[in-house]
């Protein structure tokens, strides 16, 4: 697990104060929203990957702060997907269902003066037997604040029509999770709705994620972020060697497409896209881990991956 740099304030295991509290608190939304982005800065670091394209996010992921008062294990999970559904897409939503069943506290994120059917059917997904905050995210982009009020009115209103309960929602907070804005509310707000408990993992840990995993994923966000549009979805990283030599990590990724012409496009003139992706992605990942990454990446292509349910078990994917 990695650790936190900038962590004070929690106490030992053996020295909680009578009203500590702890619990899991998905992170929910349709795709592009800003889970990802606002799991990172709830945490203070980055564990989980952003882009502008849809659907960044794949796998469960455990981003974990403890203060003085309470652990917080956030999970951030794929967007909630209602097109395109191939076999990756079908268990990235399994992802989100599953997610559902066995956390405290839900965090329903919209983006600010937009909710369509896609929000509703991820509203419909909601348990009726959980505290669920409603957080209306990039409220920097509104120009008239005054339109925040009668918009979180109106998602209130549905949310107890759809899911017919008597309760609305536990809380409803704005944010910008990108300036990092009334985070410390929302956190408050959270802490409120979590049990008493004990610490659940390490005060320091900041994600349940090998450093492998993370590799993978600095890379994979930098595929996306470098190819825009150009490249299709179907691309994933698998991390063929993961070694330890004294501080150095020396990490071999494979970065998987689906046809001959992506792996030409993703390696761009005389290698350089792919050159600009890889050193991207060890400077994240120097960051992370505090330490010199040697990062050596090769493409390959393997058709239909993302419609193969075997390719996926090996992929890692749930």
């Amino acid at each position: 697990m990695t650790e936190q740099e900038n962590f004070t304030g929690a106490p030992s295991a053996d020295s909680l104060p009578e009203d500590f509290r702890s619990g899991f608190v998905a992170i929910v939304g349709r795709p592009n929203v800003g889970k990802s982005t606002l799991l990172n800065h709830l945490i203070g670091q980055k564990i989980s990957i952003t882009s502008r394209k849809a659907q960044t996010t794949r796998h469960r992921i455990h981003g974990i702060f403890t203060d003085a008062h309470a652990q917080f294990v956030f999970v951030d999970t794929p967007g909630f997907q209602t097109k395109h559904l191939n076999a990756l897409n079908r268990g990235m939503n399994r992802v989100v269902t599953s997610s559902l069943r066995d956390v405290q506290v839900v965090v329903f994120v919209l983006e600010a003066l937009r909710y369509d059917e896609r929000d509703q059917e991820v509203l419909k997904l909601l348990p009726d037997n959980r505290p669920v905050l409603l957080v209306i995210n990039k409220i920097d982009e509104v120009a008239d604040k005054g339109q925040l009020f009668s918009f979180a009115e109106r998602v209130a209103a549905d949310f107890k029509h759809v899911l017919s309960r008597a309760e609305g929602f536990a809380a409803i907070v704005p944010v910008s999770a990108k300036l990092g804005s009334k985070l410390d509310e929302l956190r408050e707000a959270i802490r409120s709705h979590l049990p008493q408990g004990e610490l659940i993992y390490d005060a320091d840990d900041i994600t349940d994620r090998s450093e492998r995993f993370l590799a993978a994923e600095m890379l994979r966000e930098k595929v996306f972020r470098f190819t825009g549009e150009e490249l299709p979805y179907s691309v994933s990283v698998v991390i063929e060697q993961f070694k330890m030599e004294g501080k150095l990590r020396r990490i071999h990724a494979a970065i998987l497409v689906d046809k001959e012409a992506h792996k030409a496009m993703l390696i761009g003139k005389k290698g350089e896209k792919l050159k600009e992706i890889a050193t991207q992605a060890r400077l994240d990942m120097e960051k992370l881990f505090d330490g010199k990454v040697f990062l050596e990446v090769f493409v390959k292509v393997r058709s239909g991956w993302a419609d193969d349910a075997r390719v996926l078990r090996s992929l890692g994917y749930e």
